[in-house]
């Protein structure tokens, strides 16, 4: 059973995605946090094998909340970083900060239940128009809210 967070702060999002998550036999859900700093508490708390993080959230982004889940830590949970911003920066900053993966909340269902498991199992996933880029200079700072 893989055990999955879902941080977003929208709340019908956040319940949409979690219903998803829960109609599935291998998938459950261990929590759901609406902003960056309750997925960092719920994250060390809860244990969950994969997070589904987005970018863009009070408190504490999702990029910044992933940099502290993952940071030199083993054993720590692999962030799906997963928005509706198919930005650059967010892409390189995500991986930059420990993300397995980057899709869009475009995407089916199915790619977002998939890309749970593809990143649980220990592999990356890119949103396939991630992987026509080339990362952006250093230096250059995430758009934030």
């Amino acid at each position: 059973m893989i055990k999955v967070l879902v941080a977003d702060d929208e709340a019908l999002l956040r319940t949409a995605f979690c219903s998803l998550i829960e109609a599935e036999d291998d998938l459950e859900v261990a929590g759901a946090a609406a902003n960056g700093l309750e997925a960092t508490e719920f994250a060390a708390r809860l244990a969950p094998d994969v997070i589904v993080m987005d970018v863009r959230m009070p408190v504490l982004d999702g990029i910044e909340a992933t940099r502290r889940i993952t940071r030199g830590q083993d054993g720590a949970p692999r962030v799906l970083i997963l928005t509706t911003f198919d930005l650059d920066e967010y892409v390189f900053e995500a991986l930059r900060a420990g993300a397995s993966g980057f899709a869009l909340k475009s995407r089916p269902p199915e790619e977002l239940l998939n890309g749970i498991r593809t990143v649980a199992a220990g592999e990356a996933l890119l949103a396939p128009s991630v992987t026509r880029r080339r990362p952006p200079r250093e230096g250059r700072p995430v758009p934030h809210r």
